[in-house]
């Protein structure tokens, strides 16, 4: 076979992501605050776009907005409102040039109440501190080490830092962190500053005048009160039953994270993308759901017509065309893309409140097995899709707020052949366990016995996953537990 060069043709199929469809991926996954630093980032890059209210202007060929969702409980309806094509991300960028505005970021129900009216707005900690150590402290030397100490807090009130660390840092001497200390832990809350448990109660029981040597043996001792030997701990104590059970008392008015009591200076409130509300179709009493885009979490683009009719004028030479072209193309391709984000999240929002309509109306007892799969299925979208939509994404209810992907839970066979949700067992877990009696402990496998009773095939060693899980205690250890609770 003689060898050679020669050309051939040949055909092949492959699959090319554009930058565009990458980017509308990312945008479906994103939360609503790494969008709104996308769009501020976007609105700095592009010219063209500005952030505002959407008006609709005749003759505008502006996406449509997406409406609020009407379900009920018949698993027929509100098809028509999930008919949603999400192709569509990667349709061509240039639809036309009446389209100038996102109908998405607009349009939602005008009745929905602002989430931001019901978040929490706590003072800080940190700031609560700030404000009363310059009354307190000695000298600004003195105040400046505590402001440090107090910005080395955690949240729950606690100095996890070493003073001998901090004074090197510093230039200070261990005396003059000390001083500090004391100045930090003189304020309000009582507790705060404390570099222990033992150190935290110490402090609110010298407040409450309280520390004796009695109560200090206590405190000192507080691995023998979690581990339930009292007898032990109330002859260390060397006091009588009476004044053992009032020290025990006093003990549990303390507060064991005083600094909880204030926002976190870190933590952000969770504003849900999803409302929800109870009401189905005007006249249609069957007790549906109303599903809204939340206002406050919806980026709102437009394109600015007259700076880019102006800008369009004063291009007279072909790069500069070609930049404006360019722009044009970017600013209507996101706001399109943003307007199908909030589509997609309407859509599969509505099929999980759909297939989760017992949860909404009796609590986490009638949560159901789900999978990312059927609600794919049902709305008609790929798995991945569904997937990047609950990240991330929070819907408000009447029950709390919850991220989506909470209503996707594994599930075990009831006696009836029928799914039921690992979050409804654990519920029905912690019910029989907060119900028991203090000499009538139960063991897992009476919890076990007990749930079969109650329709739910599920093994001992799964009882004994899920109320680790929960934070609950062995049978051995809530018995102690609740002796302790009996002597107050």
């Amino acid at each position: 076979m003689a060898l050679g060069p020669r050309l051939d043709l040949r055909q092949s199929q492959s699959l090319v992501m554009t930058p565009q469809l990458q980017q509308a991926i990312r945008l479906l996954a994103a939360s609503n605050l790494e969008i709104e630093t996308f769009v501020a980032e976007a609105l700095e890059e592009n010219p063209l776009l500005e952030a505002g209210e959407v008006t609709r202007e005749k003759g505008d060929d502006t996406p449509d907005a997406p409406e609020p969702v009407e379900t009920s409980s018949d698993a027929s309806s509100g098809d028509e409102a999930l008919d949603i094509n999400t192709n569509a991300l990667d349709r061509d960028r240039d639809t036309g040039d009446g389209e100038w505005g996102s109908g998405g970021a607009a349009s939602v129900a005008d009745d929905a109440a602002p989430f931001e009216e019901r978040a929490s707005a706590d003072l800080s900690l940190a700031d609560h501190l700030l404000e009363q150590v310059g009354s307190i402290a000695a000298n600004p030397r003195e105040e400046l080490i505590a402001r440090h100490l107090i910005g080395q807090m955690d949240d729950a009130g606690y100095l996890p830092a070493d003073l001998r660390t901090v004074a090197h840092e510093l230039g200070a001497s261990i005396d003059d962190l000390e001083d500090a200390l004391y100045v930090v832990q003189s304020l309000d809350p009582t507790g705060v500053g404390a570099r222990s448990l033992a150190e935290c109660l110490a402090l609110q029981a010298k407040e409450a005048d309280r520390y004796d040597p009695c109560m200090a043996k206590l405190i000192d001792n507080l691995d023998l009160l979690a581990k339930g030997e009292l007898p032990r701990l109330r002859r260390m104590c060397d006091v009588d039953d009476e004044d053992f059970a009032d020290m025990l008392n006093e003990l549990r008015q303390y507060d064991p994270k005083p600094g909880l009591a204030f926002g976190s200076s870190t933590a952000s409130a969770v504003v849900p993308d999803i409302l929800l509300e109870e009401g189905g179709a005007e006249g249609s009493g069957d007790g549906g759901w109303k599903i809204t885009l939340n206002p406050a979490t919806l980026p709102r683009l437009v394109v600015n017509r007259e700076y880019a009719l102006e800008l369009e004028g004063g291009c007279t030479d072909k790069a500069s065309q070609s930049w404006l072209k360019e722009k044009l193309a970017d600013a209507r391709w996101l706001i399109n893309a943003l307007d199908q984000r909030q589509k997609t999240i309407l859509a599969v929002s509505a099929e999980i409140v759909k297939q989760q309509a017992g949860f909404f109306k009796e609590g986490v007892s009638k949560l159901k097995p789900l999978t990312l799969r059927e609600v794919a299925e049902e709305i008609e979208m790929h798995e991945s899709t569904v997937s990047r939509v609950t990240s991330n994404k929070y819907i408000s209810t009447a029950r709390g707020t919850f991220e989506l992907k909470y209503f996707f839970t594994s599930g075990v066979t009831n006696s009836e052949g029928e799914g039921a949700s690992s979050e409804a067992v654990k519920a029905r877990i912690k019910a029989l366990t907060d119900a028991e009696e203090p000499k009538k402990i139960l063991s897992d496998d009476k919890l076990v016995e007990l749930l079969k009773g109650e329709g739910f095939d599920i093994a001992r060693r799964t009882v004994a996953k899920y109320r680790e899980a929960m934070g609950i205690g062995s049978s051995v250890q809530r018995r102690r537990a609740k002796k302790l609770a009996s002597l107050s």
